[in-house]
């Protein structure tokens, strides 16, 4: 919507004319300020040629203003950013341009009677009062649209919020779902990890079932019912060493040889595991006995 320009002397001219067609007749000799109008009407004609400059300026920077809301609403998305009270302070802005708006209608409608009560019969003044009608019009139903832009700002924001929200939701339950499997991978690595080992005299394995012997028969390890409460529990991971706190070890299960080695420490015995994926590769579960 642009502002037609409207050129000032033209409407001095014509507004010149309209006094002299009013004030006189063709042939006519002008008499004096008391026995005719045409002071009256001059001064009436320029009074009403500055109501219509004013006008005219009036409604420029009506159409400034204008301006700047359709920079700002001209893309709703840029009202994401801004606070409830700033769209607030813009509907106020639109309220008090449709305000002046009236006015300023108003106030041409009282021009134009003005200019009629004169007998003037001037086009240029015609066109000029119909122009500035039009542009008032024209920026009536750009607030309109301005405001219209407005709502649909606010309907995409709440719009993006609730979106927002939704995928905060969403984000919040799939976060909540990997460290859930990440605590089941964890545990679940534990348990596959975990290890058991058992050190006694011949004696005291035999009584909690981990070995058993009898007459010409070949000794069993962790035979079915053996007592797994007497076994320590470890990790694969960190194991690698055993204190045996004696002075005889072996190892009675089917650990490979080449995967460990027992050392003296002090007088002590010592189990050093040297491949940990050999080692417990047939079994979970170590027997040393000590004696």
């Amino acid at each position: 919507m642009k502002l037609k320009k409207i050129s000032f002397a033209a409407l001095a001219i014509a507004l010149t004319g309209c006094m002299w067609s009013c004030g006189t007749k063709s042939g006519e000799t002008v008499k004096t300020d008391t026995e005719n109008p045409l002071r009256d009407s001059l001064e009436t004609a320029l009074a009403n040629q500055d109501s219509l400059l004013m006008l005219i300026n009036d409604i420029s920077s009506d159409m400034a203003s204008i301006k700047g809301l359709e920079k700002i609403l001209g893309d709703p998305s840029s009202l994401q950013g801004e606070s409830q009270s700033k769209r607030q302070q813009i509907r106020n802005d639109m309220a008090a341009i449709q305000a002046t708006l009236q006015q300023r209608r108003e106030r041409l409608d009282e021009l134009e009677k003005k200019l009629k009560a004169t007998n003037s019969n001037n086009t240029t003044l015609g066109k000029t009062i119909e122009s500035l009608k039009s542009q008032i019009a024209d920026q009536e139903n750009t607030i309109g649209t301005l405001r219209e832009n407005l709502s649909k700002a606010n309907i995409q924001i709440a719009d993006l919020s609730e979106k927002v929200d939704s995928l905060s939701t969403t984000v919040n339950a799939v976060t909540e779902a990997k460290d859930q499997a990440e605590e089941e991978n964890v545990k679940l690595a534990d348990e596959l990890n975990m290890c058991y080992y058992a050190i006694g005299s011949k004696k005291e394995l035999k009584q909690y079932d981990i070995i058993k012997t009898g007459f010409l028969k070949k000794t069993k390890v962790l035979p079915s019912d053996f007592d797994a409460s007497y076994f320590h529990r470890a990790d694969k991971r960190t194991l690698t060493t055993i204190e045996l706190h004696s002075t005889k070890a072996k190892v009675v299960t089917d650990q490979p040889t080449d995967s460990y080695t027992i050392e003296d420490v002090d007088g002590q015995k010592i189990l050093r595991i040297t491949n940990t994926a050999r080692f417990w590769d047939k079994s979970n579960y170590l027997v040393v006995q000590i004696d």
